[in-house]
C-alpha cells in the first residue's frame, strides 16, 4: 500500500503542476469562435458563465469568480465525500494491513504472493477499494483546469477591479498569495490528517504545495489567486464538516471525551 500512496501523491503533484502551468493555448483568448473539444465543451461554457453572472452583479467579475468557484465546488461535493469515505476506510484498516506485512515480512516471491492475496481478501471483506480515493481526482482535474483556463483567457476579467486589486494584475500587496498559501496548507493538513505522518511523500507534498501556490499567485493575475483562496476556504469548511472525527494512531476512531476505556 505504500506504493499506492506514493503513486497517489505524485498524481496530485503532477495534476497541480498541470493546473498551474496550463497548456499551449493559455495565452489565447477564449471566445464563442474558439474551436476544439477542450475549448468548446470545457473552457468556453465556464467563461460564458462567469460573464453572465458578472452581468447580474453590475459587471463585478471578482464576485462572479467567487460565485462560480462555489458552484463548481458544490457540484464536485459528492466526489469529495466519496474520496473522504474511502480515505477514512483505508485509515481504519491500517492496523490489519500492518499486521499482514509483519506476518509476511519475508521478501521471497511465494510469501509476497500470499501477502497480496490476503490483502485483497481484507479489502473485499471490509469493502474497501484502495483506488477509490484517487479516481475522483481524475474527474475533478479537467473541470478545475478548465475553470483555470476560463479565468486566464476571458479578456473581460482583466479589465476590472475587485476589492483592492486589479483582476488582470498580480496583487500589489501580496495579500492574496499569502492567504492562498496559508489556506492551501490548512486544507491539505485537514485532508491528510492521519495519513501524512505515515507517508513521507504526502508530508513533503503538504509543505511544497503552499510554497508553489504563493510563488505562482504572486506573479499570476489576482483573478486566479482569488479563485484559489475561495476554493481553499470552501474546501476547509467542507472537510471539517464531512470528515468528522479523525482516527487515532492505531487506526480506530477517536473516543469522545468522558467515554470509558
Amino acid at each position: 500500500m505504500k506504493r499506492h500512496h506514493r503513486w497517489a501523491s505524485w498524481v496530485v503533484l503532477a495534476s497541480a503542476v498541470l493546473l498551474l502551468s496550463g497548456c499551449t493555448e493559455i495565452n489565447q483568448p477564449i471566445t464563442e469562435e474558439s474551436t476544439g473539444i477542450w475549448n468548446e465543451f470545457f473552457v468556453y461554457p465556464l467563461s460564458w458563465l462567469i460573464i453572465q453572472i458578472a452581468g447580474m452583479f453590475s459587471e463585478s467579475y471578482g464576485l462572479a469568480i467567487v460565485i462560480v468557484t462555489l458552484m463548481i465546488r458544490l457540484v464536485l461535493l459528492p466526489l469529495f465525500i466519496k474520496q473522504t469515505r474511502s480515505s477514512k476506510a483505508m485509515q481504519e484498516i491500517q492496523p490489519e494491513l500492518q499486521a499482514l506485512r509483519e506476518k509476511y515480512s519475508s521478501k521471497d516471491q511465494k510469501t509476497q504472493q500470499q501477502l497480496q492475496q490476503e490483502t485483497m481478501q481484507l479489502f473485499q471483506e471490509r469493502k474497501v477499494n484502495p483506488l477509490a480515493g484517487c479516481l475522483p481526482i481524475f474527474v475533478q482535474m479537467p473541470i478545475l483546469l478548465a475553470f483555470y483556463h476560463a479565468i486566464m483567457r476571458t479578456g473581460e476579467i482583466g479589465n476590472h477591479t475587485f476589492l483592492w486589486f486589479d483582476l488582470g494584475e498580480s496583487d500589489p500587496y501580496f495579500i492574496l498569495p499569502i492567504v492562498a498559501g496559508i489556506t492551501t496548507f490548512l486544507q491539505q493538513r485537514i485532508m491528510m490528517a492521519g495519513n501524512a505522518q505515515q507517508n513521507p511523500q504526502m508530508m513533503m507534498l503538504m509543505y511544497i504545495m503552499p510554497v508553489m501556490i504563493i510563488v505562482f499567485a504572486a506573479y499570476f493575475p489576482a483573478a486566479l489567486a482569488l479563485y484559489w483562496v475561495t476554493g481553499n476556504i470552501f474546501m476547509i469548511i467542507q472537510a471539517l464538516i464531512v470528515k468528522g472525527p479523525s482516527p487515532n494512531k492505531n487506526g480506530a476512531p477517536a473516543k469522545a471525551e468522558g467515554t470509558k476505556k
